[in-house]
């Protein structure tokens, strides 16, 4: 068996969990999981909990003792947004793979990362700066081994594909009414939610729809107005806390089809990026791990069989009833591709 290490100290779980599943089932790798106290909570361990045997509590102090006890063949780092003055010692000592989250912030010059500092969050800023060493961050990407993504569509040049999503519910919604649901935290700066809003309102028959994230400030606002003012055929839902992971999966279980209205540009530290192009939306790990045909807009790059682009009157795309495969995405295929790629890595 090859033994690799995988490290989550910043942000996604999710990501992390997805791996996790998968390499569970793996004969040819032995894995260990090296996660912050944060990541460890989302797992549901308490601070003083047991934890198994191949899963570590980790900090940036201890992480490159705790990785040196161990003959690892590969290293995969979750998330590189934070501690570059550790990782950029991690690369240096282990054959590393990074997975990247926004491309447009690899290729940031320290110029511009320095200009990011005074324009918002100044004080975490500040300590990414200080503390995290955040001007060695080109350093820490350059000398990693290899640079992964997690959307095919992005795997070009020096990027390579890692396949970790794989569809865990594939049961048809059984619904008396028809159910959209928008996944995801609801923000105008991430999704055109006044534009859904806008359009629904056109349809004269029964339907739900259901804002899957947590609502707050004026976006919640504009919702309670919608509920106030909304035709009697409407059914809507929304949160105002953030959705426990059991309460999600069981509405995007019920979903008929998932609406994704992503604006195109968004930023990651001041850094401009661009969903399909230098940025994978979740949606997509979404769609797979429910099975669930999804809409998105029509200039979003995606080969995916399971995306419906929004193009023509929104009863062209909204009511779609095609059927899609998502037999590619069972477990056992996308473990298959994983070790594959895992192989090519070492």
């Amino acid at each position: 068996m090859k033994k690799i290490a995988y490290i989550e100290l910043d942000t996604h779980a999710e990501i992390a969990l997805n791996f996790m599943e998968l390499m569970n089932d793996s004969v040819a790798f032995s894995v260990d999981y090296y996660f912050s106290e944060k990541i460890l909570r989302f797992f549901g361990f308490a601070q003083n909990d047991k934890l198994p045997e191949n899963i570590f509590k980790a900090t940036p102090e201890k992480l490159l003792q705790q990785l040196s006890t161990n003959n690892y063949q590969l290293i995969i780092i979750g998330t590189v947004h934070r501690y570059f003055n550790v990782f950029e010692k991690v690369v240096e000592q282990f054959n590393t793979s990074i997975i990247c989250h926004n491309l447009n912030f690899l290729k940031a010059s320290n110029f511009d990362l320095l200009s990011s500092i005074f324009k918002e969050d100044f004080q975490y800023r500040l300590k990414l700066l200080l503390k995290d060493g955040l001007l060695s961050k080109s350093k820490v990407y350059k000398k990693a081994k290899n640079l992964l993504v997690l959307d095919q569509t992005l795997a070009k040049g020096t990027y390579k594909n890692l396949p970790i999503f794989y569809t865990k519910f594939s049961e048809k919604s059984d619904n008396p009414i028809f159910t959209i649901v928008i996944p995801g935290a609801v923000s105008q700066k991430r999704r055109d939610y006044e534009r859904v809003l806008k359009s629904i309102i056109k349809f004269h028959f029964p339907f739900e729809i259901i804002f899957l994230g947590k609502a707050q400030g004026k976006e919640l606002e504009i919702l309670q107005d919608f509920e106030q003012s909304k035709p009697e055929n409407i059914s809507i839902k929304y949160f105002t806390e953030k959705v426990p992971q059991d309460v999600f999966d069981d509405y995007m279980q019920k979903a008929d089809i998932l609406w994704c209205p992503i604006q195109q540009e968004t930023e990651f530290l001041s850094q401009k990026e661009l969903y399909g192009i230098t940025k994978m939306s979740g949606n997509i790990g979404d769609a797979i791990k429910f099975g669930k045909l999804a809409i998105f807009p029509e200039n979003y790059p995606s080969k995916y069989s399971f995306i419906v682009p929004e193009k023509g009157g929104l009863e062209d795309f909204l009511f779609t009833k095609k059927d899609v495969d998502f037999s590619d995405f069972s477990k056992e295929k996308v473990l298959q591709e994983l070790e594959k790629t895992i192989f090519a890595l070492l």
